[in-house]
């Protein structure tokens, strides 16, 4: 068995065990105007990975639990990016539905949570593929090479006076800009009202990241969050908030 087989049939094995992870996962989401619960402190928007199943998948709740245990007490909310976070790169048009799906979601939820709690202070995160949402939410104009097709479907950057209540932006193992090329994907460009808020971490070795202009995934793709990634990113947002 050659060693790229091996990592192929590890990565699947352990998104099979995140997908069981995930299913017996509790997140709690506050949906402000909708919901009976009081405003949290802090509430983190995180984008799962490709493939992984609907919720903030296995990389999002370590990094939630990271925060929580270095909140203080703070009251710590959740709320899963809803959009089908699908591995068809090769198709231009299904990898855009995808993403913009994600980036709508989010950034709504950003604004009608910034509306309803003004005190709260939101967290934007993703990883992987949701890295890559993540990073569009923040943008401040469309980014170049969206299919001309579905520019009517791109929605308007988040108004500026929005970012006063996001209190840190984390990217993990967000592909990097020769790893979209590949895909004729737009590259990821943080809006400058954003910029000092970001922290974007890519493990070493981690193909997707580290500017291998693409293939195979390497295992180290998937070790978020048991590298120390995940706590170094909390300490960072909880340093924020």
């Amino acid at each position: 068995m050659n060693v790229r087989r091996a990592i192929r049939i590890f990565a699947a094995a352990l998104l099979t065990a995140g997908a069981v992870t995930a299913g017996n996962m509790t997140v709690s989401a506050v949906v402000p105007g909708a919901s009976a619960q009081p405003c949290p402190d802090v509430e983190v928007v995180f984008a799962r990975g490709t493939t992984e199943p609907p919720g903030v998948g296995l990389t999002g709740q370590a990094f939630v639990d990271a925060v929580r245990a270095q909140a203080g007490g703070r009251t710590v909310a959740v709320y899963p990016v809803n959009y089908p976070a699908s591995s068809d790169f090769a198709n231009r048009i299904a990898f855009a539905r995808t993403v913009v799906d994600g980036i709508k979601d989010a950034g709504a939820h950003i604004e009608a949570t910034a509306a309803a709690c003004p005190d709260t202070r939101i967290v934007l995160g993703g990883y992987s593929q949701g890295a890559v949402l993540a990073g569009f939410v923040t943008a401040a104009e469309i980014p170049d090479g969206i299919p001309d097709e579905y520019l009517s479907y791109i929605p308007n950057p988040l108004p500026d006076e929005v970012a006063e209540h996001v209190a840190a932006v984390v990217l993990l193992g967000m592909p990097s800009d020769e790893w979209l090329s590949r895909y004729d994907a737009p590259l990821v460009t943080i809006g400058p009202l954003y910029e000092q808020k970001t922290l974007e971490l890519c493990a070493p070795g981690d193909s997707i990241c580290d500017g291998n202009p693409g293939g195979m995934p390497t295992f180290e793709h998937t070790l978020y969050p048991v590298n120390g990634m995940v706590h170094e990113a909390a300490a960072f947002t909880v340093d924020r908030i």
